[in-house]
């Protein structure tokens, strides 16, 4: 049946599939919690989705640098439980999403949310993954937010659609599917000219658009999603990111993502 318009929406008639019992049209705490704090100077809350793994890398690329002072802990945030409307939480990041970090290295914490706003805090904390100069520098923030615009179409677009939605539907798979591919194509004529998304050198933006697309290129993020996008067709893109994905870092972040989180 056609789906008719209603002239006001309404969250108790809208069918959200496996999302059903999480989405609501409001924000803000929904219960009191206490999260976990450890003493390192870092504490991450986050789970192992795209987003989520960007900041376990960057830390773990800083640690590879030689910074101590990168040390965190880790804390599994389940989304699908509910754990990002808690009162700790959204005292963290009032938007409910992962990962959400704290700096409590300082007098008083610092708290960080939005995965690329976290990548670019220690990028300019630890002064590293990020160039000095203002024309390099412009060009990472241009790719970083890049990503930061574009990934919900890939995220929330196709991968909602192609996977997790009720049913499949046509039309918004194929509004979806073509602008992936056109952001797949996009960065594979980049890539074609250049070792890394701004050029010679390894950045904050590689480490945010890995995470989407790198691990879209390995075949880690939609099952049946790298044979429906030909993937394999992207050969730029698939040489950077399995370059990107044999850094020891890098392996080590989504690691912990997966393994090493806590509770």
């Amino acid at each position: 049946m056609t789906y008719q318009l209603p002239k006001v929406w309404s969250a108790q008639d809208s069918d959200q599939g496996k999302f059903s019992g999480i989405n609501r049209p409001t924000a803000g705490s929904r219960f009191e919690q206490t999260l976990p704090r450890g003493e390192a100077p870092f504490q991450v809350y986050s789970l192992g989705t795209p987003n989520g793994i960007k900041v376990a890398i960057m830390l773990e690329e800083l640690l590879e640098l030689g910074y101590d002072q990168a040390a965190y802990d880790l804390y599994r945030i389940s989304i699908m439980d509910g754990d990002q409307f808690g009162s700790d939480f959204v005292a963290i990041n009032p938007n409910s999403k992962i990962p959400a970090m704290l700096d409590q290295s300082g007098e008083q914490p610092i708290r960080v949310f939005e995965s690329s706003a976290i990548l670019l805090y220690l990028a300019e904390r630890f002064e590293a993954f990020l160039p000095e100069n203002l024309d390099k520098r412009t060009e990472v923030l241009n790719w970083l937010f890049w990503q930061t615009g574009a990934a919900p179409f890939l995220g929330g677009g196709f991968g909602h659609f192609f996977q997790y939605a009720p049913e499949k539907l046509e039309y918004p798979i194929n509004r979806f599917t073509m602008e992936a591919k056109r952001q797949l194509d996009l960065l594979d004529k980049e890539l074609a000219q250049k070792a890394y998304i701004t050029g010679e050198d390894y950045t904050i933006a590689d480490i945010a658009i890995w995470s989407w697309y790198g691990r879209l290129a390995q075949d880690a993020l939609y099952q049946g999603a790298y044979e429906f996008l030909d993937l394999e067709s992207y050969s730029h893109l698939k040489a950077w990111s399995e370059k990107i994905a044999a850094r020891p870092a890098v392996q080590r972040g989504v690691e912990a993502q997966y393994k090493g989180i806590k509770e």
